[in-house]
């Protein structure tokens, strides 16, 4: 058993390491997520509202560009296709992966488009924790037909060289089912292609898509019906929802509850959630799960490796603040660090998991 345990251990960091190798398309809706940290001053005469005293602002890749950034820090090759605004936000994401060395020959800059950006007010007293008081949005109009046939053909010039092809899906207009069925055209998909879509789940039906990853809102709102923590909801709803998109596999993340892979003719496997579950921040974290698993199927990884793979790579980003990634570093030592928490039967010794010391007993 614990020969078993050393050798999938280093199946895991086998496909890890082959990340560096592997070239994905991510078709997808960029966003600029933004963040504004300030103090509170005092409370305003104006209105009953706190008064903030900035201090500083970030910005980072939201929605379909924080899955672009996971790939380039787990180390792949990524040919993102996009629409960006001509505006300061664009601007930013474009300039931010050109100094990460990410291909941004896809990403296409549209006069009077809005790039899509969600900026976030944290603030706190002195010397205390800040945290979130406001968000406001700024989203797009609809892509107009010239736009989104420069995006097919953008895609369509990389795809041959990748192998694998992730679509994230916010409702932005750079990946919509349509777009997709028009890249694919009447041929079937050569390479993995996996799907995460915030609003129109369904609308991927006969796609030949090979997985999803959905959140449990997600599939709640595609069924127009709560799961309330009841097992047997949730293998209907994911059974259904792969039959009608005609999936091998779906994987179902469910917050502080981890995530359950569902593939076609096999259990469900449910995925305790690594590390605490109590998170910091969940911004994005969707985001790293799809990166993570999308380059793992690339890899060559069978789908439980990939989501196992995916489940570390979310529970470390959701124990950092604001919109994250994670590393190929990271993941190694989380996978290391839990093989050797979990050897704690009699006459277990994790000298069968790569790169560990063997424990010693509390007596030494």
């Amino acid at each position: 058993m614990n020969g078993a345990r050393g050798a999938d251990v280093a199946r895991l960091i086998d496909i890890i390491d082959q990340f560096r190798r592997e070239s994905i398309l991510v078709l997808g809706d960029f966003v600029a997520d933004e963040f504004v940290f300030g103090e509170i001053s005092r409370v305003s005469r104006e209105a009953p509202v706190l008064i903030l005293r900035r201090r500083e602002m970030h910005t980072l890749p939201g929605g379909g560009a924080n899955a672009v950034n996971n790939l380039a820090d787990l180390g792949a090759r990524v040919h993102p296709v996009a629409t960006l605004g001509d505006d300061a936000a664009g601007d930013g994401l474009a300039e931010y992966f050109r100094k990460k060395k990410v291909d941004t020959a896809g990403l296409l800059h549209r006069s009077g488009w809005t790039t899509p950006a969600k900026t976030r007010f944290l603030a706190g007293w002195p010397h205390t924790a800040q945290q979130q008081v406001l968000r406001v949005d700024r989203e797009p109009d609809g892509l107009p037909d010239a736009a989104i046939e420069m995006i097919v053909r953008k895609a369509r010039e990389r795809i041959a060289g990748v192998s694998a092809v992730l679509i994230s899906d916010y409702g932005y207009g750079s990946a919509t089912p349509e777009i997709v069925a028009s890249i694919r055209g009447r041929k079937r998909w050569a390479r993995p292609v996996t799907l995460d879509s915030r609003h129109r789940l369904h609308a991927y039906a006969g796609l030949d898509l090979t997985a999803a990853t959905p959140n449990e809102a997600e599939i709640e709102a595609a069924h127009n019906a709560q799961i309330a923590g009841d097992p047997s909801k949730l293998d209907s709803f994911a059974r259904r929802t792969m039959a009608r998109l005609n999936l091998g596999a779906l994987v179902v993340t469910r917050g502080r509850h981890g995530m359950t892979v569902f593939e076609r003719g096999r259990a469900p496997q449910p995925l305790a959630v690594f590390g605490s579950d109590q998170a910091v921040d969940v911004t994005g974290a969707g985001d790293t799960v799809i990166a993570a698993f999308t380059l793992a199927l690339a890899a060559g990884a069978s789908v439980l490796q990939a989501a196992r793979i995916a489940n570390y790579a979310g529970g470390i980003v959701v124990m950092k603040r604001g919109t994250a990634t994670v590393t190929r570093e990271e993941l190694v030592a989380a996978i290391r660090s839990d093989a050797s928490e979990k050897c704690a039967e009699p006459g277990c010794s994790s000298a069968g998991v790569p790169g560990s010391s063997p424990r010693t007993s509390p007596t030494g």
